[in-house]
């Protein structure tokens, strides 16, 4: 990389001395001569071109890993997409727990303003919830939420932010003992305990599978005691259950409205770590920057969440290999089995993503992608892995199986504690995930111009200007910090996160 402050010499990376290929930092027309290398034909940015020959069935390799091989032979200074790159075989040795390195210095003690709760969790946000057991009472509990707005008693409690519903698409029509339900099950308790509700109003509708009498269970649902549950049904329908659940909303205000911003341990972040609308730059740029302040944060006693099982794909065993234990390290292989048989089972395959957006942004196998997504989790050493909404317990840098769709992936950090998100987009993602605050991470300075509003932070500069990976993750952190002490994204102000709660269903809908 060049000097901070100037542009780099040559519009092209190679990231690693064993790649066989570069990755274009500008559009290139054919004929251009690049590194020495004549281009047989227009090369996109992001997109990668071939460094010598490479033959048919030879590994074409970047960030000095496979990402597929070549389906035929490839010229230097050939294209290499989809038109000549396919998957291959990608048998990984895992050598668990053999590559656990030193942390940096943790330096100065770091602290936030955020709202201390009773079970010792820390918040960066102060709302009341309405979470709904079922999609039958998904309506009910927007109409509370309006009413609440509309009505204006909140500007009587300030340090309320806002009453959020929690609503989503089952509930019913499943198993009431599968996989499914478990997981949904999880996944909403875990939204009833996020620090960064003050109170619940849980809504259901009373027939459902979903029980709202099973959900609350014997421990309350909230050790501070500030909830309150319904069912349309008792209650005696729709107008009786919103009269009533305005005057449940106004007997927690008082208590949420009690809290006060305190001076706390970053120790007690919990950073839900994202990439949405992935493009070949974002393993240069905003993936490893996040990586570094993921590292920072460990060190000085934070947890960042690594997720989206599909998307660590064939890179896996960079994480098993900083496992701090066979047993963990062994947990992170039992996803991706499942994983393979799951899709498998539905007919589907762990390749069916890069999405077209991704394809575009010039990544071509998933092994690509997800040698770059694994860059979001620096070099820390993993220290558990957990179940899609699973309580998080451990501190430290950490995994939490799901989904690779965005919204769903997030679902389930919030639900395993996840007090703020950091979400790396090249395409240009926009989503908002309430109660918990997400800053979106750019991964070229091109679409950070152009979707201003919708970014907090340029990473592309990382390549425009040769801004270091440690400096830019330092810069990360600092923005962590202001927005868990307050600071709203442009997420926030743009209105999001009313419509992003994605519960991971499976099993038969029936």
């Amino acid at each position: 990389m060049s000097p901070p402050g100037t542009l780099p010499q040559r519009p092209i990376v190679r990231l690693h001395p064993d790649d066989n290929i570069f990755v274009a930092l500008t559009d290139f027309t054919a004929g251009e001569l690049v590194d020495g290398v004549r281009l047989t034909g227009a090369v996109p940015r992001g997109h990668k071109i071939a460094a010598r020959a490479i033959g048919t069935g030879e590994q074409v390799v970047r960030y000095g890993q496979t990402i597929g091989v070549a389906t035929r032979a490839i010229a230097a200074g050939e294209h290499v997409h989809s038109h000549n790159l396919g998957m291959g075989g990608h048998d990984q040795d895992y050598h668990f727990a053999t590559d656990l390195r030193r942390l940096p210095a943790p330096g100065p003690a770091r602290t936030f303003m955020g709202y201390r709760r009773p079970d010792g969790q820390v918040g960066t946000r102060n709302y009341l919830g309405i979470l709904t057991s079922v999609n039958c009472s998904g309506s009910v509990a927007r109409f509370i939420a309006e009413a609440a707005e509309r009505d204006g008693w909140l500007r009587d409690f300030p340090r309320i932010d806002g009453v959020v519903p929690i609503v989503h698409g089952t509930g019913c029509g499943m198993s009431g003992k599968d996989e499914g339900y478990q997981t949904l099950f999880r996944t909403l308790q875990g939204y009833a305990r996020n620090p960064n509700f003050a109170g619940i109003l849980l809504v259901g509708l009373g027939c459902e599978v979903m029980q709202v009498a099973d959900l609350v269970g014997r421990d309350r649902l909230r050790p501070d005691g500030n909830f309150r549950y319904m069912t349309i049904q008792q209650t005696g329908g729709t107008r009786a259950t919103i009269d009533k659940g305005l005057a449940e909303l106004k007997a927690m205000a008082p208590a949420a409205d009690a809290a006060r911003r305190s001076e706390e341990s970053v120790s007690h972040l919990v950073i839900g770590m994202q990439c949405g609308g992935s493009d070949g730059y974002s393993g240069i740029t905003a993936n490893p920057a996040l990586g570094a302040a993921s590292d920072l944060l460990v060190a000085q006693g934070g947890t960042t969440i690594l997720s989206e099982t599909p998307e660590i794909y064939g890179a896996e065993h960079l994480l098993t290999r900083r496992a701090v234990s066979r047993e963990v390290g062994e947990k992170l292989v039992a996803r991706v089995r499942w994983w393979e048989e799951y899709t498998a089972r539905l007919g589907g395959e762990m390749d069916n993503n890069p999405s077209p957006g991704n394809k575009r942004g010039g990544l071509t196998t998933i092994l690509e992608k997800s040698l770059g997504a694994v860059a979001k989790g620096g070099t820390a050493p993993l220290t558990q892995v957990y179940r899609f909404a699973e309580p998080i317990i451990e501190r430290g840098f950490v995994y939490m199986d799901s989904p690779g769709y965005d919204p769903c992936s997030v679902t389930g950090q919030i639900a395993s504690g996840a007090n703020l998100i950091a979400f790396t987009t090249g395409r240009g993602s926009v989503s908002g995930y309430k109660p918990v605050p997400c800053l979106k991470l750019a991964t070229n300075s091109e679409m950070y111009a152009r979707m201003r509003d919708d970014m907090d932070l340029n990473c592309g500069d990382i390549v425009t200007h040769g801004v270091g990976i440690e400096e830019k993750g330092g810069e990360i952190l600092d923005l962590m910090i202001r927005v868990a002490s307050g600071e709203k994204t442009k997420s926030e102000e743009l209105g999001f996160g009313g419509a992003e709660f994605v519960p991971w269903a499976m099993g038969a809908v029936m």
